[in-house]
């Protein structure tokens, strides 16, 4: 059973400044899709989660992971099939309910289900069992070396309130399903919702019953949370003090920004890898002018498009530098990624071009782009340069650029032939890619896997990582399947993300990896 304590985390963050109550302005892109904990699997969703809602265990803003609602857990000496988890007693949700073992079983199942986002985090999960109010075992189908990684960000509900409010069904955000738990929450978080109007102000305040008073900072005491989508205006609502922290300083202001002396730019490399998807299953593609045949069908194509992109070109001119170029669908924090995979494919137009006319489109062919506006840095100038680099191989991209709001479901119901997304890595580990990205789009996997690949003998290995423990021999299937991603081109990469998170300088805090903040671990000067 392992333990770990909060202490050290709590100490790197401390602040020997002495601040009053305080309230924070919070401001980035893009606001939460929803505040149902399980309908979507997205980056500023979980961040606004994590001040709310908590999991068994959490990554703090270092990366590593610590208690939460669970003190100890690991695999029982006797069964390494079965996890015990050991819960943190005397905690309440923010309407004065006790949380206990129910709630987690409750939450762990409703997570399973078929509209939640966040099912193929817990595949290989058999059963879960609630002895007592203060334990909870998790029975996987064979020993699961990497369980408690794909807890961190899965949210624990109150069942009763669940009960109460008609909510134990996940909602269903692609089909557009409104339900009280998308508008409302209640958690056992740091903070608790006092108002919501969603792509507009979401208010926080401190929870007075929350049970880390003590072993976390707490100086913030209140949160506005505001969506700004114009990069300008987000910068100058920094500049003129109207917003205290922003996590997304647009590249080209990042000199103003820190040229203030009530600012400061603290970054660090994200742990999330910017890329576009092709479809490349379909027979035909809805989006092209190409009749009865997918011209991405043909690997000549793809690798003529991944020749395509100058990645340098859209490191300096687009990100002005705050981008590294990708080679690999995979951020370096994974565990499986490799400078070899990571190589960078060489921009050779004249060799591009040739394989588009093998393939038999010497005379071009047009497609359209999804791409979100509000999502990810410079996402719709990433896609406006992509355009002009396919132009010079022949293919004609219409772009289509519009919020992630509306994105997202496109991809999810394969309503797009190329498109751009972007994916960070919360275990850590390949697994979780493989889960979403490449494995066949079943009821239980691939549910992000817009390229609609399938290929039987992959997601056999795939489903084997969950059980394997001999590491080597796990780590060698991981190679293999990221050669077979890499040969099929399934993917064109772009860039890895580079965070540059906006403040003033009365905020004290280090960069999550995960472009999470998590107000709780701040100080204020």
């Amino acid at each position: 059973m392992r333990k770990v304590t909060i202490a050290a985390q709590a100490a790197l963050l401390a602040s020997t400044g002495l601040v009053s109550a305080e309230t924070l302005n919070w401001a980035r892109a893009g606001d939460s899709l929803t505040l149902d904990p399980h309908a979507q699997n997205e980056g500023p969703t979980h961040a606004l989660a994590h001040q709310i809602y908590e999991p068994l265990l959490i990554r703090d803003m270092t990366g590593q992971m610590v208690p939460a609602l669970a003190t100890e857990w690991g695999p029982n000496a006797d069964d390494p099939n079965v996890w015990t988890f050991k819960l943190r007693e005397g905690v309440t949700y923010h309407d004065g309910a006790a949380f206990d073992s129910e709630d987690v079983l409750f939450s762990l199942e409703r997570a399973q289900s078929e509209d939640s986002d966040m099912k193929e985090l817990l595949n290989s999960i058999k059963e879960v069992r609630a002895p007592d109010a203060s334990t909870i075992e998790i029975e996987t189908d064979g020993p699961n070396p990497i369980l408690a990684n794909n807890l961190t960000n899965l949210f624990i509900m109150d069942k009763g309130w669940a009960e109460a409010n008609d909510v134990v069904k996940v909602q269903d955000f692609e089909g557009g399903e409104e339900t009280f738990a998308s508008r409302n929450a209640n958690g056992t978080g740091p903070y608790k919702l006092t108002s919501r109007a969603p792509d507009s102000l979401t208010e926080l305040e401190a929870f007075d019953g929350y049970w880390g008073k003590g072993e976390f900072p707490l100086e913030i005491t209140k949160i506005k949370y505001t969506p700004i989508k114009n990069a300008a205006t987000r910068v100058a609502a920094l500049l003129s003090g109207e917003v205290d922290f922003i996590q997304d300083v647009p590249v080209q202001d990042l000199g103003r920004v820190d040229a203030d002396e009530n600012l400061k730019v603290i970054k660090a490399p994200q742990n999330r890898v910017i890329f576009f998807g092709l479809n490349l299953g379909d027979d035909d593609l809805t989006t092209d002018d190409v009749e009865g045949a997918n011209p991405f069908a043909d690997k000549r194509v793809r690798q003529a498009m991944n020749m395509a992109i100058n990645r340098e070109a859209i490191m300096k001119v687009v990100m002005r530098d705050q981008s590294i170029p990708a080679g690999v669908a995979m951020p370096p924090f994974v565990n499986g990624w490799t400078e070899a995979l990571d190589t960078i494919p060489s921009n050779d137009i004249e060799a591009a071009k040739a394989l588009v006319a093998e393939a038999g489109y010497g005379d071009g062919f047009t497609v359209t782009l999804h791409c979100p506006n509000d999502r990810y840095i410079n996402d719709e100038a990433i896609c406006q340069a992509a355009v002009g680099m396919m132009a010079q191989i022949g293919i004609t991209v219409n772009l289509d650029a519009k919020p992630k709001a509306q994105h997202f479901p496109q991809i999810n119901n394969l309503e797009t032939d190329f498109y751009m997304l972007g994916w960070g890595v919360p275990t850590y580990d390949s697994e979780y890619i493989f889960n979403f990205l490449v494995h066949t789009k079943t009821e239980n996997r691939g549910s992000w896997n817009g390229t609609r690949y399938s290929n039987p003998d992959i997601d056999a290995k795939i489903v084997s990582l969950a059980s394997e423990t001999d590491l080597a021999k796990r780590d060698a299937t991981i190679a293999e399947i990221w050669a077979a991603v890499q040969d099929e081109i399934l993917y064109l990469p772009i860039h890895h993300q580079v965070l540059n998170w906006g403040m003033s300088n009365k905020v004290e805090t280090v960069v999550d990896p995960e472009d999470v903040p998590k107000f709780k671990y701040f100080t204020l000067n």
